[in-house]
Parts: structure tokens; C-alpha cells; sequence
């Protein structure tokens, strides 16, 4: 079988890792193009020039994960940080 003289099961976790970078790589591109207040893809807003609509980029910049996780602890597993942490 040609195919598993190429890819091997060592691999797939590279794939996974390279497929996860592309994919969010595309989403941020697409959220960009979207929602991106500075970035005009038709010809008709391109006309407008610069606008000062500031409450639009404060929309895009206080995106719904970026309030979510605003007064969270910045630690992946915190319960666990303490108690190696903080001894008794």
C-alpha cells in the first residue's frame, strides 16, 4: 500500500496541530474580513474613507470571549496551582 509509506501514525498528531493553526488562522481571517470595522471589502464603503465610529471598533475589540474571561484567573488549572503552591 503506497499511503503508508507516506503518512505514518507519528504523524497525525502533527496534522492535528498543523489543521488546528490553519483553522484558526482561517477563522480570524474571516472575522476580520466580516466584523472588522477598518476593512472595507466593497467598493461602496471604501468611498466612505476613514470614519470616526468608535462605539463600532469597541464592538469588535470587546468580542464576547474577551469579556468572559476578563475577571478570570489567568491559570490554566488554579485549584491545582494552589494546592502545590500553597502548602498547609
Amino acid at each position: 500500500m503506497a499511503g503508508s509509506k507516506w503518512i505514518r501514525p507519528e504523524v497525525y498528531p502533527l496534522f492535528l496541530a498543523v489543521g488546528t493553526v490553519v483553522g484558526i488562522c482561517g477563522m480570524q481571517l474571516v472575522r476580520n474580513i466580516w466584523t472588522n470595522p477598518e476593512v472595507r471589502v466593497n467598493k461602496a464603503n471604501r468611498i466612505a474613507g476613514v470614519l470616526d465610529n468608535h462605539a463600532e471598533g469597541e464592538t469588535y475589540a470587546e468580542n464576547s470571549l474577551r469579556k468572559f474571561v476578563r475577571n478570570k484567573s489567568p491559570q490554566v488549572m488554579p485549584s491545582i496551582n494552589k494546592f502545590f503552591s500553597d502548602p498547609e
